[in-house]
């Protein structure tokens, strides 16, 4: 058995996991998603639930999720990432598709300066504009669509953008 009462504990920074959004579809490079106040994941898990007549109690089983990154974000002038969401906001646009890729700068990957990463397509599904009294904000969610994929996550400009590798199936 593992020794774990000697093993020092560290918190991890909400900093430390961050998200980078492809500005199309199909982008390979991906641009750090700088400016957000709100940024947390829900994974409204999908149940199916049941009660047998032979048992006091109902079960409870996870069939599915419909995962959900709800952002906020202090406009900036000069954001590419900024710019495509208060496109579809002010525009009013629909079918926006982008991928967002979730960097774990606390797991290392299989390289020096590599880190796990999970990518995932997601609509972008806004609500609401124009809250704040300082910044001009814009809200909504990333509605999952797509499978979740694990890979490893690369940078050569100081995590400003970033690459992403897929695992293969080896299970790495």
């Amino acid at each position: 058995m593992a020794d774990t009462q000697n093993v020092e504990e560290k918190l991890y920074n909400r900093a430390d996991i961050v998200n980078f959004m492809g500005l199309t579809e199909s982008a390979t490079t991906f641009n750090r998603m700088t400016g957000f106040t709100d940024n947390g994941k829900s994974l409204n898990a999908e149940t199916y639930e049941r009660r047998y007549v032979d048992e006091k109690s109902s079960r409870k089983d996870v069939t599915g999720y419909a995962t959900e990154i709800a952002y906020t974000l202090d406009r900036y002038a000069n954001n590419d990432v900024h710019d495509l969401i208060a496109n579809v906001h002010d525009k009013e646009q629909t079918g926006v598709i982008v991928p967002i890729v979730a960097v774990n700068f606390n797991e290392k990957g299989t390289t020096d300066g590599t880190f796990k990463a999970r990518k995932r397509k997601y609509s972008v599904l806004p609500d609401s504009d124009g809250d704040g009294t300082d910044a001009y904000q814009y809200s909504g969610a990333f509605g999952a669509n797509g499978d979740l994929e694990e890979g490893i996550a690369t940078s050569n400009d100081s995590w400003k953008t970033c690459t992403f590798t897929p695992n293969t199936s080896s299970g790495e």
